[in-house]
């Protein structure tokens, strides 16, 4: 009898196959197994590229006369560890009664090429194999897309990026990695004072590494600037206000080269004179030149994707973007939520037709039941397609992250961090079926003398959206009039006030007269950059565009950043890994070590384009080209291989030793010679390093060189 094989990246993804297909059959090792159907499993990567040795063992030696590395075929093995599944694997995609193959790795360019690896190595040929598509493991979707599944060959191109993609890591990994280290790893060792250095590079994690040194160096060299404001304590029915001032026009000051900006002195005696000069006339007093009262509406924000989530979580948890993966991974895996790994941030039209689904089972879910069932009531999912949450144009593989609204049942199995994460998501994704949040603004503009003094008041009216967004959790509510935390970064904050004052603000009118209690002198300063936190350098890699100066490049790649959703927390952990980052657990916050500014000094002077977003976005640029099938495989590899034999050749015939000395200088000045010393221990290469022998400096250990697999 004919049967189907369904084949899943890991076991508890395959089992919630084999429950949705109703397969009772007996657990075999390795695979289940019914009258009509077998399902099977892979545990992530099954097969990897190899090292270079397995080409020719000239290779295992680390030599500029086997630079640059560029095999015509390239050469993949079975991963010694899981061995014993690929084996198991193997057989069952071969055997005679298995017609139909069904795909059901993730749905993505890395599940892609998890089983093309696979299907490769197993020699698969004359099965029929169908590709399922699914957005979430709930046992509907499972179906639907089984029912859906396409020829594989539809995929091919995404097969094509896949391929490519691990290939371009892997050339840029071990030949750059190797040219660095064979020309300046001894500058670096005998600096540390370790007996060997590898330089480990890469094309998406040295671009980050470059993002945090930069930064890092920005706010050493950030001189404050000091600056004096005027302000007026201004009384108006019993209450009092602030007026700041500004040099607008009319201005005895509009343009001063004493200014800082148009709202303050560069010196405390220009901002004293301007006191003097408006307290001449007694009592003081102001009159109103203008009164502007609107309403203003606070949409709610767009759903997560994987790096706002991400982002968000380290704001509200303290946990790295590698956690909360972890976590909404485990959250997909048991069915509350929908595939993690995505960058969209909107739903589709297909989906939002069915999503009433969603919300009616988290009716269930006690934090936000009441809220699912008024959502239900007022009716607004009926035309959600309408608004900005849906859009077909913004997706590309996966929809945004949102609840299934089934699943539930599982939550008290959770840590309680995954129960928070997941009432996060929930909140988000009901917030947008509620109406905007609607504020009360009053803007006023008064004058002393010609000089004019600016305030502005803002008052929440109607809560909307807001009634719901504060997690349960949260130390502040909604309801306060503030947005939640996760939304409260970079808006612009007016002054709240209280229902009196809003009702005089209100009752004001053009040249009414008002007393002025008080003129004073408020100081400031400029502030540096702030340092990179984990969610923020997750958001900063999935906008690298806007780091790119050049304005066509820039309009190229846009929506195209450094990584993948899939991949990003995985460079950030094997950063801090091999000590070029160090992260602040408390805070999250990222700052470089002496080894990772080291290395950013070496590539910075030999491979300077490794260090820019440009490279790396728009080489991810390029794999999406091939995604599309708007160019081929053959044309990628091309550009490819000559960008790593030049860049491998400038590297070979460069001399930046003495150079580099004055660099490492400058910042090891920045570093306790304690924190030197342990950062001296942590370059050492570990004793099983030795192992190599001679062939290879025990520093130089393959592994270090090149990205991993899923990087």
């Amino acid at each position: 009898m004919a049967k189907a094989l369904y084949i899943a990246e890991k076991p508890s993804v395959a089992q919630e196959f084999a429950k949705a297909l109703k397969i009772n059959g007996q657990r075999r090792d390795g695979y289940l197994e019914s009258e009509d159907s077998v399902v099977t499993w892979c545990v992530g990567h099954l097969v990897t590229m190899s090292y270079p040795e397995k080409y020719d063992m000239k290779y295992k030696r680390w030599s500029f006369d086997t630079l640059p590395f560029l095999p015509r075929e390239f050469k993949y093995e079975v991963i010694p560890g899981v061995q014993k599944q690929f084996q198991i694997v193997k057989g069952l995609l071969n055997r005679p009664d298995v017609e139909t193959i069904y795909v059901c790795t993730d749905s993505g360019r890395e599940g892609e090429y998890i089983y093309r690896l696979v299907a490769q190595e197993a020699g698969v040929k004359n099965k029929q194999q169908k590709r399922v598509w699914i957005d979430s493991q709930t046992e509907e979707e499972i179906l639907r897309g089984i029912r859906e599944a396409k020829d594989i060959s539809a995929y091919d191109n995404l097969s094509a990026s896949a391929y490519l993609r691990a290939k371009e890591d892997y050339l840029m990994g071990i030949n750059f990695s190797r040219v660095l280290t064979l020309r300046y790893g001894n500058s670096v060792s005998n600096y540390l004072n370790t007996k060997y250095q590898a330089i480990s590079v890469g094309r998406v994690m040295t671009c980050v590494l470059g993002m945090v040194v930069r930064r890092e160096r920005e706010i050493r060299s950030f001189v404050k600037t000091p600056f004096y404001r005027v302000i007026a304590a201004i009384a108006l029915e019993g209450e009092s206000f602030e007026g700041e001032w500004r040099a607008v026009e009319g201005s005895r000051y509009f343009q001063s080269p004493h200014l800082y900006k148009e709202n303050g002195f560069k010196k405390k005696e220009h901002a004293r004179e301007l006191i003097d000069a408006l307290s001449v006339i007694q009592p003081l007093a102001c009159k109103v030149e203008k009164v502007e009262r609107k309403k203003e509406n606070k949409n709610p924000p767009l759903l997560f994707n994987l790096a706002e989530l991400q982002n968000v979580c380290s704001k509200l948890f303290k946990i790295s973007p590698d956690e909360t993966l972890r976590i909404v991974q485990e959250l997909y895996e048991k069915k509350l939520v929908t595939y993690p790994r995505t960058d969209a941030r909107v739903l589709s039209t297909a989906v939002a037709k069915e999503i009433y689904k969603n919300i009616s089972g988290l009716r269930g879910y006690a934090p936000v039941g009441e809220a699912a069932a008024e959502v239900l009531e007022m009716g607004s999912y009926k035309t959600i397609a309408k608004t900005r949450y849906v859009n077909d144009k913004q997706i590309t593989d996966h929809y945004a992250i949102i609840p299934t609204g089934q699943g539930l049942n599982a939550l008290r199995s959770l840590s309680q961090t995954s129960q928070r994460v997941y009432e996060t998501v929930v909140r988000r994704f009901l917030c947008i079926f509620y109406p905007p949040a609607v504020y009360q603004k009053v803007s006023l503009v008064v004058k002393m003398q010609e000089e004019a003094f600016f305030s502005s008041f803002k008052v929440l009216q109607e809560e909307g959206y807001l009634k719901i967004a504060a997690n349960s959790f949260a130390k502040k509510k909604a309801a306060d009039g503030k947005a939640p935390e996760s939304e409260k970064e970079g808006e612009e904050s007016e002054v709240s006030c209280d229902t009196n004052l809003l009702t005089a603000l209100q009752r004001l009118k053009k040249n009414d007269i008002l007393p002025v209690e008080g003129l004073s002198i408020k100081e400031g300063e400029t502030s540096p950059p702030k340092r990179y936190n984990s969610g923020s350098m997750i958001l900063a890699m999935e906008n690298a565009g806007q780091l790119i100066e050049d304005e066509e490049l820039r309009a190229q790649i846009k929506g195209c950043g450094i990584g993948t959703s899939a991949t990003r927390a995985e460079i950030l952990k094997k950063l801090f890994t091999i000590k070029y980052l160090s992260l602040n657990k408390k805070t999250q916050v990222i700052t470089p070590t002496l080894l990772g500014e080291m290395i950013f000094d070496v590539v910075n002077c030999s491979i300077r384009q490794l260090l820019n977003p440009e490279l790396t976005a728009s080489w991810e640029k390029g794999l999406n080209y091939v995604a599309e099938g708007s160019i081929t495989s053959q044309e990628y590899m091309d550009k490819l291989e000559h960008f790593v034999r030049v860049r491998t050749n400038q590297v070979e015939g460069s001399n930046y030793q003495y150079a580099l000395r004055q660099f490492f200088d400058a910042a090891a000045q920045y570093y306790k010679k304690s924190d030197t010393t342990k950062r001296s221990e942590a370059a050492k290469e570990p004793k099983t390093a030795k192992k190599s022998g001679a062939s290879r400096p025990s520093g130089q250990n393959q592994n270090s060189a090149v990205e991993k697999r899923r990087v």
